[in-house]
Formats: structure tokens, C-alpha cells, sequence
């Protein structure tokens, strides 16, 4: 389903008010907080080729040019210039697992939130966002073109709230893999791409991220609640149900032995996480339902700048993958 913006005279109220309480709640915070850390936010998108040149040892061998390598005998690489406009897009997962949340705040509120900051962080700077919007479905929910304005940027919003995910039963898991294939078809010039989603998903993703990394910037969203990572000590007998497969499962949360193996469950899915996200070559944006949004932003713009300044002292390639907040 591709959806389009709507006319001037289309009116969103509940959009309007949800965005304007944003700009209050966040974007006022951030305003000024950001100041040069903007380029940072979104370094690596909006590229022309300016140039081309000889391999040196401190290049990142991602910039080799292999085409010109192979006919001039000896590596060549890609130097860009930032374009100052760029295309940001939105996979945007809001499947049954992220509408859970253990306290006012659910992951599926969180990532709304965190898709119009972005867009509006973006928007204000003249460069077009689209949204793939993907609800439990095998293809995504709705697809709204890259474009910038206002306007553009409420129905966007208005997307995003009036969407209902799949219901328990309906769908065994959300399957990520898929969703990261379509948008490979989808988005067929280089842009800024945001993953957002808690990646609870069958294995199989990995592979069409990192392929999605190779030609777009990607950042990896990742949507977290802290009873996700550590079970609450002295909560009893509790029928807990899975929100995608509706699985059913009677635990004792009395049991320290079974709080242990959650917790150690919850770290070793947490390792292969990042050290999935690392392989593609994904940097990782975390955000906690019991976390402020602007402070979780500041903190990842200013690990990414660090990350750039180290790497241009560096003489030796930086790993990618390497920036986690």
C-alpha cells in the first residue's frame, strides 16, 4: 500500500496537537542543545562524488572504487562532498511486540516519538523524509514518499498513530528479514535510513541489513523496556502471553532461578544484537521506554562525533558498526 500526502485542505487535527506536544516535550530541550552535533546526527548522508584518487593506508577500504580499481591495475577511491539536502526514510516497525511497555511509556509511543523528532530535526533543515511502515504484515503497511513540509510531515504522523498492529494469533512473529528486503527495493537512491524496532524478530535479518548498509547510512533504532532485561523480584504466579504468537506460558516470578536465566537469557540475546549490528555495520541508537528521548539523542550525536574525530586522527580504518548509545 503506498500512501500519499494529503491536500492542503485535508485536516489532521490529533496529528497537529501529538506533533505540537513533541515540540514542546523534546524539541524545544533540544533546540540549541544540538548545535554543531546536527551534522553528526546524520553524518555519512547526503553524498556526491567530488573526486577520485589512489589508495592511501588511512582510507576506509568501504570508499574504494572497484570498478576504476580493476581498470587502472591499482585502488582508487570515492571522495565525496555532503549534499546538503538528503532523503531520510523511516522502517518503522509497529508490530504487536512494540505496543508493550511496563510503564507510561510504550515502545510503540517511543517510536512514534522518536520518527516525527527525527523528521522534524530533518524537515527544518530542507530534506525529504518518507516512511515504510510495517504493522506484522509480510509487506509493509503503508509507504509515504520522500518529501519535506509541514504538512508532509503530519500526515506522516498521522500515519503512524491510526495504525493498528496485527493481533496475537493473527501472525506467528514479525519477521524483520523481509521487511529490510522490501525496503532494498524501495528506496533506490542513497539515503538516510532509520531501523526502528525493539528487533525481536526471527533470525535471518542480519544479512539484508548489512546489505542494506552498503549502498544507504543506516542507523539501527533500537526500542527497549527495562522489564524486557530483568525480571521484578517477588511477583508471584503470572500467566504471561506472548503479544505476536499468543503463546501462553504460567511462570514464578518468586523463583530467583527463574529470574537468573531471564536476565542471563536477556544478556546473551542483547550480545548477539549488537554483535549482529556491528557485522552490518550499523551504528545503534538505544531508547529506553523510562529514558528522556532528548537526552538519549544528545548522547548518540555526541558518540558519533567522537567517532568521526577518532577516526580522522586514526591512520588505521575504524571499525564500523562501532558507535552503541
Amino acid at each position: 500500500m503506498v500512501s500519499r500526502s494529503p491536500g492542503a485542505a485535508t485536516s489532521l487535527p490529533h496529528a497537529a496537537k501529538w506533533l505540537q506536544r513533541l515540540e514542546w516535550t523534546v524539541l524545544k530541550r533540544l533546540d540549541g542543545q544540538l548545535q554543531g552535533d546536527y551534522r553528526s546526527l546524520f553524518r555519512g548522508t547526503g553524498l556526491v562524488l567530488a573526486d577520485l584518487r589512489e589508495y592511501q593506508a588511512h582510507d576506509d577500504v568501504r570508499h574504494i572504487d572497484w570498478n576504476v580499481t580493476a581498470r587502472m591495475q591499482t585502488p582508487y577511491v570515492r571522495e565525496h562532498q555532503e549534499d546538503r539536502e538528503i532523503a531520510a526514510w523511516f522502517v518503522l516497525d509497529l508490530s504487536a511486540s512494540v505496543a508493550f511497555g511496563s510503564g507510561p511509556t510504550s515502545k510503540r509511543e517511543l517510536a512514534c516519538s522518536i520518527v516525527a523528532v527525527l523528521s522534524k530535526l530533518l524537515s527544518q533543515h530542507g530534506n525529504r523524509v518518507g516512511l515504510m511502515l510495517f504493522t506484522g504484515q509480510d509487506s509493509a503497511h503503508s509507504v509515504v514518499p520522500a518529501r519535506s513540509g509541514r504538512r508532509h510531515l503530519l500526515y506522516i504522523v498521522h500515519q503512524m498513530l491510526r495504525a493498528a498492529p496485527v493481533h496475537a494469533k493473527a501472525v506467528q512473529t514479525s519477521a524483520l528479514g523481509p521487511w529490510l528486503m522490501q525496503a532494498q527495493s524501495v528506496l533506490k537512491r542513497r539515503s538516510a535510513v532509520f531501523v526502528v524496532s525493539d528487533f525481536i524478530s526471527p533470525a535471518g535479518w542480519e544479512k539484508p541489513l548489512a546489505q542494506l548498509a552498503r549502498r544507504h547510512e543506516v542507523v539501527a533504532v533500537r526500542l527497549r523496556d527495562p522489564l524486557e532485561m530483568a525480571w521484578p523480584d517477588n511477583t508471584g504466579m503470572l500467566l504471561v502471553q506472548d503479544a505476536e504468537s499468543g503463546e501462553q506460558l504460567l511462570v514464578d516470578g518468586n523463583d530467583a532461578a527463574f529470574r537468573q536465566r531471564f536476565a542471563q537469557h536477556a544478556q546473551d540475546r542483547e550480545a548477539v544484537l549488537l554483535d549482529s549490528l556491528a557485522h552490518a555495520g550499523v551504528d545503534c541508537l538505544e531508547l529506553n521506554t523510562d529514558e528522556a528521548l532528548d537526552q538519549a539523542l544528545l548522547r548518540f550525536a555526541q558518540l558519533r562525533k567522537r567517532a568521526s574525530q577518532l577516526s580522522a586522527a586514526s591512520s588505521r580504518p575504524m571499525a564500523t558498526g562501532g558507535v552503541h548509545a
